[in-house]
């Protein structure tokens, strides 16, 4: 099977129920993702499949499909190139201890594309990644600069 991780075709020879997570961190090298709680509830291993949010502990690899496409956080932005949830994130100094950090921008990304610009009500209830150091106050704060830096860059494209 082949899959596209972070703009790079991979060929996938494991159709078992490794989790995706797994595949990323030990076959790919790609770190970034976390192991959290192995049970898709914290979210600290979120990723991108096709555009959309998931928890990659919990998808086998055999649930992927020929020519699926994964964003993880090494392929959200570049360092000189940050993507604006990125840049807010730095902005606004989130993280506490980071290990979580990956899982909240991706999910954050996918947020903000569901909702451009979202009242703290829509962030309570649609931002459900969980942050044992209880940055929830700046990571919300952070999600209101992206969402203002998307418009920004969206009015100057």
């Amino acid at each position: 099977m082949q899959i596209t991780i972070n703009g790079t075709n991979v060929t996938v020879n494991e159709t078992d129920d490794t989790p995706l997570l797994w595949f990323l961190r030990d076959h790919q090298g790609l770190k970034g993702t976390k192991f959290g709680c192995g049970i898709g509830s914290c979210g600290a291993c979120t990723i991108h499949v096709n555009g959309d949010a998931v928890r990659s502990c919990s998808i086998p690899l055999d649930a992927l499909s020929d020519g699926d496409q994964i964003t993880t956080i090494e392929g959200l932005g570049e360092e000189t190139n940050l993507h604006p949830v990125q840049q807010a994130w730095l902005e606004l100094d989130v993280p506490q201890c980071g290990y979580c950090q990956a899982g909240q921008i991706m999910a954050a990304v996918d947020l903000l594309k569901q909702f451009p610009n979202p009242t703290n009500d829509i962030i309570d209830a649609h931002h459900d990644n969980l942050c044992r150091c209880g940055t929830y106050i700046r990571i919300r704060k952070a999600i209101h600069r992206a969402a203002e830096l998307l418009q920004t860059t969206e009015a100057t494209s």
